[in-house]
């Protein structure tokens, strides 16, 4: 029996990045074996066993026959037989079909260490084509390592949509693999490694229909929609922002991809429209809650906050109560982040700072100072009674603030220039 360290972390450790999980491939062993040295068996599909005292995984060495579409559509071979070449022949891309020894020997069949010198993400073989979620999983590397993507891989890979293969993904393995993609350092390479090879259409067709829609040229600079959106959702990773951030950012515009053409560069109303294809779109990929929410959020109101000084204290109040602002402070502070991102997703705002933000942050803090108990105490038992007294405390609260802050006209004439 001898045991290998394989993929990501030998990958990782050779371009010197943290080593986050390890795995391991065991050749030579049968799974009674395993058991009697104390792994335990955790693998539905192919033999794969915890190490009695570190839990790593190890899987015992095995080759993959294509029986049918998806990622489920294999028969798994494992026996003492398979030879360690045989498993790594049936990796997704070089950089992952590295493997180590015991003493530290690579071994690497099909020239990973060369690709991962060149920066270049290249299939093992043609057997890449048989595993639809391998597309998602090379657009979700080329935005972790901002590696090229062969040329030969990129054909395959649109051969997997031209025939049909790229339907038979399983919407929970699609969204975990974009979940992924979305919260590396540059999520705007997963999303044009998706659309170069025409998936982007197929998975997330609200997005792809983004590119090539023009906006006013006086708010955005950078003129095409798509091209916004991947501003804005590189802004969204370069400050570290949570992943239900991100997917609002990347789907705050869908509306202004059905904006007919004889109205554009406007795009008039699109907030509503954006919302409409949110729904399905998050039904369709089974999208958590807590993304979809904020996302719906963001998708209806982004546009006010650009306005925030514009806005009356009644228009504020109505803004604070459509977000749940005062119930879920944390998902108004998401809200925002987004509308930052979005603000600085374009063509020479990328530095400048959004202090509508803090702005709305302020009245939030205002609107949410009042003593709720006591004026509910006042208003007797009735419950609408009750309410409508707390909303007109928190519009008293923040008509105060509001006298007391600084003017839009002067905002605006302080405000910074786009470069």
């Amino acid at each position: 029996m001898k045991i290998y360290t394989v993929g990501g972390a030998v990958r990782d450790e050779l371009l010197g990045l943290p080593v986050k999980d390890r795995d391991y491939v065991v050749v030579g062993a049968t799974s009674e074996e395993m058991v009697r040295l104390g792994y335990q068996p955790v693998g539905k599909d192919f033999p794969v066993f915890l190490h009695p005292q570190t839990h790593e995984e190890y899987a015992l060495a095995r080759t993959e026959r294509k029986t049918a579409r998806g990622y489920k559509g294999f028969q798994v071979y494992a026996s003492p037989e398979v030879t360690l070449e045989q498993d790594l022949a049936r990796r997704d891309l070089t950089v992952n079909a590295i493997a180590k020894d015991s003493v530290g020997q690579l071994i690497d069949p099909h020239g990973g260490r060369a690709d991962l010198s060149a920066g270049i993400l290249r299939h093992v073989s043609p057997a890449f084509v048989e595993d639809p979620v391998r597309i998602l999983r090379v657009a979700r590397f080329a935005a972790r390592f901002g590696f090229r993507i062969a040329d030969e891989t990129q054909e395959l890979m649109r051969s997997m949509v031209e025939n049909g293969e790229i339907d038979a993904l399983v919407a929970e393995r699609a969204w975990q693999e974009l979940a992924r993609g979305l919260m590396e350092q540059a999520p705007s390479r997963m999303i044009l490694a998706l659309r170069e090879c025409g998936a982007l259409a197929r998975i997330l067709p609200e997005v792809d229909r983004l590119f090539g829609v023009p906006q006013p040229e006086r708010w955005h600079p950078e003129v095409d929609t798509g091209i916004h959106t991947l501003l804005g959702l590189d802004y969204a990773a370069a400050h570290g922002y949570a992943l239900p951030v991100r997917f609002a950012v990347l789907t705050h515009d869908l509306g202004k991809g059905t904006t007919p053409k004889e109205e554009w560069p406007r795009h008039i109303a699109h907030e509503q429209r954006s919302a409409a294809l949110l729904k399905p779109l998050c039904q369709r990929l089974r999208v958590p809650n807590d993304c979809r929410e904020l996302a719906l959020v963001v998708a209806r109101f982004h546009g006010l906050p650009h306005r925030a000084w514009e806005l009356r204290p009644e228009t504020i109040l109505k803004l604070l109560l459509d977000t749940d602002a005062l119930r879920q402070p944390p998902r108004f502070e998401q809200f925002l982040q987004a509308c930052t991102a979005d603000y600085c997703g374009r063509a020479g705002y990328e530095n400048l700072p959004f202090e509508q933000a803090d702005y709305l942050r302020a009245a939030l803090h205002a609107a949410a100072g009042i003593d709720a108990g006591a004026v509910a105490k006042l208003a007797g038992d009735h419950p609408l009674k009750i309410r409508d007294k707390v909303q007109e405390a928190r519009l008293e609260a923040l008509l105060r603030w509001h006298s007391t802050a600084p003017r839009a006209v002067e905002r605006q004439q302080n405000a910074p220039l786009p470069r």
